[in-house]
C-alpha cells in the first residue's frame, strides 16, 4: 500500500512540470516570426535583440541603484540578511547582464548568426526571469511588516520596476519574463498583509499591470513592423544598387545626380569619359557650368535653355538634347531627370539618366546632308532649294522701284536648263553625261560666287538664288553663266559643246513665295528657249499669256468634266510569261468641243496647280472601278493618283467609299504614284499609304528609276509594284547597261517581294529580253495604245494570240 501514493503523486508533479515547460515555451513563442521569409526572420530577430541590448546597460545600472536604495531604506526595519541577499543577487544578475551584453556586441558586432541570436534570446530571457524573481520577493517580504510610509515606498518601487518592461519591450518574451513574476509577487505581498486596503491596491495594480502588458505588447508589434520595414528597405536598396551597378557597367546610358544647388553628387565614369574630364573634376561642376560652354555652332536642336529652366523650377524633363563643348570637340548629350525631395518637402536635387548621342547626331546630320545634296554634283538638291527659297522669300525685299539699285539686297531666281545636253548624253553616253554635269556644276559655282546659291533641281535643270545690289547684278550673272557654260568641255578626251537658257524672276516684284517665284522663272526660261536658246530672259507680263491659257483650260476642264467631255481610256498590262492581260491602266482623255483633243500633259499640271486634280482624281477613280466590274475577276485596274490626294487626311476614306459604292474588290484596284509624293512626306501621306495597303489596295510606284532616291523610297514606304520608266526600254537592244539596270532592279524587287512592270515596250525583241530577265509584266504600243472601255474585251482575247505569234516568230528567227 505504501507504493500506491508514489504513482498518485508523480502524475501531478509531471503535470506541473509539463505546464511550466509549456508556459515557458509559450512565452518564448511570443517573439516567433514564423510568418516571415527566412531571409527576413533572422534580421528582424537580431534587430529586436539589438534594440533591447542598447538600453540593457542603463537599465542594469538603474536596477543596481534601486537595490542599493531599498537596502538603505529598509535597513532598520527589514531583515538585513534578506536585504543583503537581494542586493547581492541583483548585483550578480546585473554584472552578468553587462558582461553578456558586451560579449554579444563584441562577438556579433557586424552580423548576428542564427545560433548567436538564439543564444542571446535565451540568455536575455534567463537574466530577465532571474531579475524578475528577485524583485518579486521584495513586496512579499517588505510590504506586510512595513509602516505606511514604507509601504508607499514598496508600492512606488514595485510600480516603477514593472514599468521597466518598456525598456525590454521590443522583446515581448523578455518583458513578460521580468514583469509577470514581479506582478505576481506584488499580489502575493498584498495578500500576505491581509488588510482591507490591500484589495483596493490589488485592483489598481491589476489595471496598471494590464495597461503595461497591453502597451508593451503593442510597442513590441510596432518595433517588429518598423524593423521589418527597415530590413525590407535595406534589401530592396541592395537589390536596386546591384541593378544600378549592373546598368552602369553594361548599359549605354549612365546615371547622374545633383544636390539642391545643382552640383553633381554622383556621376558615372562613362559620363566623365564622354565629357573628357575626370569624375573628381565633374563632381565640382554643375549643368549650369557645363552648358555655359555649349557648342553654339550646333545649337539648332539644343534645348539647354529648357533644361536649365526645368532645373531651376524643379520640374522633371525627358530626353532633352544639349550640346556641350569639350576638349575633344562638341558633344551631344540626351538627358532625362526627375527631382527628389528632402523630408521637409523641399527640393533636394535631381536624379536622372544620360547618354552620349554624339555619334547618332553626326549620323543624322550626315544623312540630312545627303538628303539635301545632289549625289552626282554635290550641289544642293531640290529639297534644299525649297527650304532655301522659302527662307529667302520670308525676308522682305527692298522697297524700291523696279530697276533701282537703291535699298537692301535684291533676291533673284535664275532658272537654268541646258541646251543640247540630251544630244551629248545620247551620243557619248550616260557616264560622259554625268561627267559633263559635274563640270557644269563647277562652272556654275565659280560664276555665282558668294552671292549665289546653286542648286541642281534634277536632270539638266539648275537654279541659282542670287542676292545683289540691284536687278542688273542678276542680269550680269545670267550673262556670265551663259558665256561660261557655252565654253567647250573635254569629256574623256571628247570635245563637247552645250548651251544654257536662263529665266530670271525677282522677289518680290514678280513673286512673293517660292512656288510662284519658280513658276515665273520657268515662264521666263520658256521665253528664252522660244527666243532661240543660249540666252537669258527676265520675266515680264507678256509671259502671262501662258497663264491666261492655263486659266482658260482650268475653267474649260471644269465645265468639260461636268458635261461629260472627259473619259477614260485603258492601256493593257500584259503578263510576260503567257501574254495574258492581267489589268489595264486608266488614262485620262479630253476632247474639247471646237478645239479637239487636249493633251493630259497640259491638263494635269494645270489641275494640280489649281487643286482641281482632286475632283478629276475622284471622278477617274469612281469611273475606273465601275467600268472594271465588267472585266474578268482576275484583272486589276490601275489609276494614276496625284500626290495632292495623298496630302488629304480623308483620301483613304474616299477610296474606301468608292469601293463600297461600286462593289469592286479592293485587291483589284491598283493606285499608281510617283516619287513626287515622297517630297511631301507628311503624316497624311504615309498614313494613307498604309491604310490603303491594309484595306487590300495595291500601290505601284510609277516612272521608277528617273528620280534620285528611288531605292530609298522602296525601303521606307509601302509599295507592291514598281513600273520601270520607258527610258530604260527605249535603247534596250543597243545599250547593254540598260538591261543590266533592269536586271539589278529585278533582283532588288524580288528580295523585297515587289512586282515589276516595264513601260514603253514596243517590239517583240524587247519583250523577250524582259521576259528572260523575269520581269512580271509589260505595257506599251507593242500590245495596244490606250483604247476606249468598249474595246477592252476585244484586247483581252487578241493580245494573248498576238503574243504567242510574236514568240513563235522570234523562236523561228533565233
Amino acid at each position: 500500500m505504501s507504493a500506491d501514493p508514489i504513482p498518485e503523486r508523480e502524475p501531478p508533479a509531471a503535470s506541473s512540470d509539463g505546464r511550466s515547460r509549456s508556459l515557458l515555451r509559450r512565452i518564448r513563442n511570443l517573439d516567433a516570426l514564423d510568418e516571415l521569409p527566412g531571409r527576413y526572420r533572422l534580421q528582424v530577430l537580431s534587430g529586436l535583440l539589438d534594440e533591447t541590448l542598447k538600453l540593457a546597460n542603463y537599465s542594469a545600472v538603474t536596477h543596481l541603484i534601486i537595490a542599493v536604495a531599498v537596502t538603505g531604506f529598509f535597513w532598520d526595519s527589514a531583515p538585513r540578511a534578506y536585504l543583503l541577499g537581494l542586493l547581492a543577487f541583483v548585483a550578480v544578475v546585473i554584472a552578468a547582464t553587462i558582461y553578456t551584453n558586451r560579449l554579444y556586441q563584441r562577438t556579433y558586432a557586424e552580423a548576428g548568426s542564427e545560433a548567436g541570436v538564439t543564444r542571446g534570446y535565451r540568455v536575455a530571457g534567463i537574466l530577465s526571469l532571474a531579475l524578475g524573481l528577485a524583485w518579486a520577493t521584495m513586496p512579499i517580504v517588505l510590504f506586510a511588516p512595513a509602516t505606511s510610509d514604507e509601504r508607499l515606498l514598496v508600492v512606488g518601487i514595485s510600480a516603477g520596476l514593472i514599468s521597466d518592461a518598456y525598456v525590454v519591450g521590443p522583446l515581448l518574451s523578455v518583458s513578460y519574463l521580468f514583469a509577470v513574476p514581479l506582478i505576481i509577487g506584488c499580489f502575493a505581498g498584498l495578500a500576505r498583509s491581509g488588510e482591507p486596503i490591500a484589495l483596493s491596491i490589488a485592483l489598481v495594480l491589476l489595471v496598471y499591470a494590464c495597461f503595461v502588458g497591453l502597451s508593451v505588447s503593442r510597442m513590441s508589434r510596432l518595433s517588429r513592423r518598423r524593423i521589418l520595414d527597415r530590413v525590407r528597405v535595406e534589401d530592396q536598396s541592395e537589390t536596386i544598387g546591384l541593378l544600378l551597378n549592373e546598368f552602369e557597367e553594361n548599359a549605354s546610358d549612365w546615371l547622374w545626380e545633383t544636390d539642391e544647388a545643382g552640383r553633381f553628387q554622383h556621376v558615372s565614369g562613362r559620363m566623365a569619359e564622354a565629357l573628357g574630364c575626370t569624375i573628381e573634376v565633374l563632381q565640382q561642376s554643375s549643368f549650369e557650368i557645363l552648358l555655359a560652354t555649349q557648342a553654339g555652332a550646333q545649337a539648332e536642336a539644343d534645348r539647354a535653355a529648357d533644361l536649365l529652366e526645368h532645373l531651376r523650377l524643379g520640374r522633371p524633363f525627358r530626353e532633352c538634347p544639349v550640346a556641350i563643348r569639350t576638349a575633344a570637340g562638341p558633344r551631344w548629350l540626351r538627358l532625362t531627370g526627375k527631382p527628389f525631395l528632402d523630408p521637409r518637402g523641399g527640393l533636394a536635387g535631381f536624379r536622372g539618366v544620360g547618354s552620349d548621342i554624339t555619334q547618332s547626331r553626326e549620323a543624322e546630320a550626315h544623312i540630312a546632308r545627303l538628303a539635301t545634296r545632289d549625289s552626282l554634283t554635290g550641289l544642293s538638291n531640290r529639297v534644299m532649294f525649297h527650304e532655301a527659297a522659302s527662307a529667302a522669300c520670308a525676308v522682305p525685299g527692298p522697297a524700291t522701284e523696279p530697276g533701282s539699285a537703291a535699298g537692301g539686297p535684291h533676291l533673284s531666281l535664275l532658272y537654268l536648263d541646258l541646251d543640247g545636253f540630251k544630244t551629248v548624253n545620247d551620243t557619248v553616253g550616260h557616264g560622259a553625261g554625268d561627267a559633263l554635269l559635274c563640270q557644269v556644276a563647277e562652272r556654275l559655282a565659280a560664276a555665282a560666287g558668294e552671292a549665289g546659291h546653286v542648286f541642281r533641281l534634277g536632270g539638266d535643270e539648275f537654279a541659282v538664288l542670287h542676292r545683289g545690289r540691284g536687278e542688273a547684278d542678276a542680269e550680269r550673272l545670267a550673262g556670265t553663266i551663259v558665256a561660261a557654260l557655252g565654253e567647250p568641255y573635254l569629256i574623256e578626251g571628247v570635245r563637247a559643246e552645250i548651251g544654257v537658257s536662263v529665266g530670271i524672276a525677282r522677289h518680290p516684284q514678280d513673286a512673293t513665295d517660292p512656288e510662284d517665284l519658280l513658276r515665273k522663272a520657268d515662264l521666263a526660261l520658256y521665253g528664252a528657249k522660244e527666243a532661240g536658246k543660249g540666252r537669258w530672259r527676265r520675266f515680264d507680263r507678256n509671259l502671262e499669256m501662258r497663264v491666261q491659257r492655263w486659266r482658260e483650260l482650268d475653267g474649260a476642264m471644269r465645265a468639260g468634266l461636268a458635261n461629260g467631255e472627259m473619259e477614260l481610256h485603258y492601256q493593257p498590262l500584259v503578263r510576260l510569261d503567257d501574254g495574258a492581260v492581267i489589268g489595264c491602266e486608266a488614262l485620262l482623255r479630253w476632247t474639247r468641243p471646237g478645239h479637239g483633243p487636249v493633251s493630259p500633259g497640259e491638263i494635269i499640271p494645270i489641275a494640280e496647280s489649281t487643286g482641281f486634280v482632286i475632283t478629276i482624281g475622284r471622278w477617274a477613280l469612281r469611273r475606273a472601278c465601275a467600268e472594271a466590274l465588267g472585266w474578268p475577276a482576275a484583272m486589276r485596274v490601275a489609276v494614276n493618283i496625284s500626290s495632292v490626294h495623298f496630302r488629304l487626311p480623308d483620301f483613304f476614306g474616299d477610296v474606301e467609299a468608292v469601293l463600297g459604292e461600286t462593289g469592286l474588290a479592293p485587291e483589284r484596284l491598283e493606285i499608281e504614284i510617283t516619287e513626287s509624293i515622297f517630297l511631301d512626306n507628311t503624316p497624311h501621306v504615309l498614313g494613307n499609304l498604309r491604310a490603303l495597303r491594309a484595306l487590300g489596295v495595291r500601290i505601284a510606284l510609277d516612272d521608277f528609276g528617273t528620280g534620285y532616291s528611288s531605292l530609298r523610297y522602296l525601303t521606307q514606304f509601302p509599295v507592291d509594284k514598281i513600273k520601270i520608266d520607258r527610258a530604260f526600254v527605249r535603247d534596250l537592244s543597243s545599250r547593254p547597261e540598260c538591261l543590266t539596270v533592269i536586271k539589278a532592279i529585278m533582283v532588288i524587287a524580288s528580295d523585297l517581294g515587289i512586282d515589276v512592270t516595264v513601260e514603253g515596250v514596243e517590239t517583240d525583241q524587247q519583250a523577250e529580253l524582259l521576259r528572260a530577265r523575269r520581269c512580271n509584266s509589260a505595257q506599251g504600243f507593242l500590245y495596244s495604245p490606250a483604247c476606249p472601255p468598249r474595246e477592252v474585251s476585244r484586247l483581252i482575247e487578241r493580245i494573248p494570240r498576238s503574243f504567242e505569234r510574236g514568240r513563235r516568230v522570234l523562236q523561228a528567227a533565233g
